[in-house]
């Protein structure tokens, strides 16, 4: 039974520098389960939107149900391992759930399972669809499911003398969170990065995800390795569930005994007091009393959480280059990680100190206030960069209206009539910018006219060519939308003064042969420096060389002059259709930094708090609280994103900044009229009172006992006198 189980003394496991060698397989463990589970989620939403094609609102959302899922299931965790399993096999078992995730979502990626056209694009999007939210599920419950279990777990294998060795465990054990956060942030953007494919060549989600669910594999075996050492405890029942069963009593006996006839009682958690014990319901109230202080700090989260979705999404419109070192939009993530090991030690044995010594009263809830107000601040800021970016970002057409550039591909100056608009065209340039129409308009130039009818909502180019003595427009459709993950598109016009098609190639890409008076497909190109060969029938090539940014679209105009040859760049003409991203991701590390200062003065600050007001049985259930605020977060996104349907992006960073503002006077107000319990001395009153009691029960009953001894001894003697006096009496017959 699990009475006599805890009865059994601990197993002792072998020690290594005083410290018991299982807790080596729980922090390994633990490294490599943070590795998996912050390196599939780096990538996450730009694997919604550029694989699956979700709009970036949609990625959001999605993004933050999952987040919120997966701090959801932590209760379940707790539930099942405290009441059935025990902490041991609930991490084993759903770490094989988890591990399962991991697997499932790295198959989703693979575009060649429906890629049946072997055209690059999966053609059932459906099916990949399917994959991943059932992956991500999995992962939810894995990752959730053994949260509050790992580290209790890992606590439970040091003896009772053993406090010192514990503390540094803890210590090792959150260290080993940062440290596979920070490496997995960092390599699986980069693996992401990569191309990989068996029939087309695309971003490698599949190793970006394969890579975490190996990790998780190494986790699980890592943890079973190290079984035989382990010290087990069995489930005792989980204090989470006592605690609910108790609420859930007092309020239904408050609503039996509403009517006015009854007495009032000083707290309604008093109502219970006719099931429960006096210390249960103390530690009860304890416990709510700060559950009420968590009220608003989920919207704290709601904008911490966003570094993964709409700062990502950001970041994928801006500059990566750091002075030759490349930045991927996921990679910045890593920047809060680092900031954390920085930030921590500097407020603990710098500012708090400095603060102290100033004499100013900086109690846990004032941290967690001025924490709110950092994070609110970082979006505030968010939004300055928005504003910055929205300048440089092309105004794309409206569903009502098309856009059209004009090339001049003749050697001599061309002057364009459309739709109202006079163009005059130097030889091989092109309009400066794009022309918007709202339907059909006519071309006109040398005396011809040319009707022309785009569909709505379209980005055009109309390249004026010479055919024999005429000009003659021919029209190409251009992209409408910034191009991918920091990519440039690129394509080539080939007109007159060549017989043959031209052969090209950019990089290690053959785009193929491009005919006369004719125009590539948009091809994706990495930023930096870029090389193209262009070779004609004859065997005659020449080298163009082109440094790209990051999101640019440009036409690359081959003119009827051009000399094959070696390099021949200068007879090429670059076209620019989309300007290059030009605001470098290094402004969002303010809002990282204010986000980050924020984190470290909100989070640890709250944790703390929280362990210290709690009794000393519910720590875990303040715990699962503080989760639930999390989960809850993410909730708020959702909520605020679908409901808000804000077009500027800037204009959402700072209707969250103002939530959390208003969120942040509240919680000000509420920790204003809270009041500091040390739990240990309530807990000792209360059973110091229920000990007095069991006392004096244990007093009067032994009263009773020896007066009803005394009245039978009394009896006994009245007894004895009578049968002496009988006997006299006899006798003196």
């Amino acid at each position: 039974s699990a009475d006599k189980e805890l009865k059994k003394p601990k197993k002792k496991s072998p020690k290594v520098c005083g410290y018991p060698i299982s807790i080596f397989f729980i922090v390994i463990n633990e490294f490599c389960e943070r590795f998996s589970y912050y390196g599939m989620r780096a990538v996450l939403v730009l694997y919604f939107k550029y694989f699956l094609r979700w709009d970036d609102d949609f990625a959001t959302t999605i993004y933050h149900t999952f987040v919120a899922l997966c701090y959801l299931t932590p209760i379940l965790g707790a539930i099942i391992a405290d009441s059935w399993l025990g902490k041991f096999k609930t991490i084993v078992y759903l770490s094989i759930v988890y591990t399962l995730g991991q697997v499932v979502l790295a198959v989703s990626a693979i575009h060649d399972i429906t890629d049946t056209n072997k055209d690059g694009t999966p053609d059932n999007m459906t099916f990949h669809v399917a994959l991943s939210m059932v992956g991500l599920l999995l992962i939810a419950l894995g990752t959730g499911g053994i949260k509050p279990c790992v580290a209790a777990f890992g606590g439970d294998q040091f003896e009772d003398h053993q406090e010192k060795q514990r503390g540094t465990f803890f210590s090792i054990f959150y260290l080993s969170i940062n440290a596979g956060s920070l490496l997995s942030t960092i390599i699986t953007p980069i693996l992401r990065g990569q191309e990989c494919g068996i029939h087309t060549q695309q971003q490698c989600y599949p190793l970006a995800f394969g890579v975490p669910a190996a990790l998780m594999a190494v986790a699980l075996i890592v943890f079973i390795v190290g079984n035989g050492m382990y010290h087990k405890t069995a489930p005792q029942g989980n204090i989470m569930v006592k605690v609910t069963k108790c609420i859930g009593f007092a309020i239904k006996n408050r609503f039996r005994h509403r009517s006015s006839q009854y007495p009032k009682r000083e707290h309604w958690m008093d109502w219970a007091d006719e099931k429960y014990d006096k210390l249960l319901i103390a530690q009860v109230k304890m416990v709510l009393k700060v559950l009420f202080l968590y009220i608003p700090l989920p919207m704290f989260w709601a904008l911490f959480d966003q570094q993964g979705s709409r700062w990502t999404l950001q970041a994928t419109t801006m500059d990566g280059d750091f002075g030759g070192l490349t930045i991927q939009p996921d990679q910045m993530q890593t920047v809060n990680p680092i900031l954390i090991l920085i930030l921590v030690p500097i407020m603990d044995s710098l500012i708090y100190p400095l603060i102290s010594k100033c004499k100013l009263n900086f109690t846990p809830l004032r941290r967690i206030t001025v924490g709110m107000f950092f994070a609110a601040m970082a979006f505030v800021v968010a939004a300055v960069v928005q504003l910055q970016i929205d300048k440089t970002l092309p105004k794309f057409p409206s569903n009502s209206e098309m856009q059209v550039k004009f090339i001049n591909a003749v050697n001599r100056d061309v002057q364009v009539t459309a739709g109202g608009h006079d163009l005059p065209l130097k030889p091989l340039t092109a309009t400066e910018d794009y022309v918007t129409f709202s339907g059909e308009f006519e071309l006109a130039m040398e005396g011809s006219s040319f009707p022309f009818s785009f569909p709505e909502g379209t980005r055009n180019t109309i390249t004026i060519v010479q055919n024999m003595t005429k000009l003659v427009p021919i029209e190409f459709e251009d992209i409408t939308k910034k191009p991918e993950q920091g990519a440039n598109a690129i394509r080539q016009v080939f007109f007159n003064g060549f017989d043959t098609a031209l052969n090209v190639t950019v990089g290690d890409k053959e785009i193929g042969y491009i005919l006369p008076n004719n125009m590539s497909e948009y091809t994706s190109v990495k930023h930096g420096d870029a090389g193209y060969w262009i070779r004609n029938d004859a065997g005659l090539e020449c080298f163009v060389k082109q440094e790209l940014g990051f999101g640019s679209s440009y036409t690359l105009l081959i003119p009827p002059t051009l000399t094959f040859g070696g390099k021949c760049s200068e007879g090429i003409q670059k076209i620019l259709d989309i300007e290059p991203n030009t605001i470098s991701m290094a402004w969002q590390i303010p809002q990282y930094f204010l986000l980050t200062a924020g984190e470290v003065v909100f989070s640890v600050t709250g944790l703390e708090f929280s362990y210290s007001q709690a009794p000393s049985n519910m720590k875990a259930v303040l715990q699962a609280g503080w989760l639930l605020t999390v989960a809850f977060g993410n909730i708020i996104v959702l909520i605020v994103a679908e409901a808000a349907t804000l077009e500027d992006q800037w204009a959402e960073y700072i209707l969250f900044a103002a939530l959390l503002v208003l969120v942040c006077i509240i919680f000000a107000i509420m920790a204003y009229f809270y009041t500091y319990i040390d739990p240990a001395k309530i807990e000792a009153h209360f059973a110091n009172t229920e000990y007095g009691e069991k006392e004096r029960k244990k007093s009067l009953e032994m009263a009773k006992k020896a007066s009803f001894q005394h009245q039978d001894e009394d009896k006994k003697g009245s007894d004895s006198s009578s049968d002496e006096e009988e006997e006299s009496k006899q006798s003196k017959m």
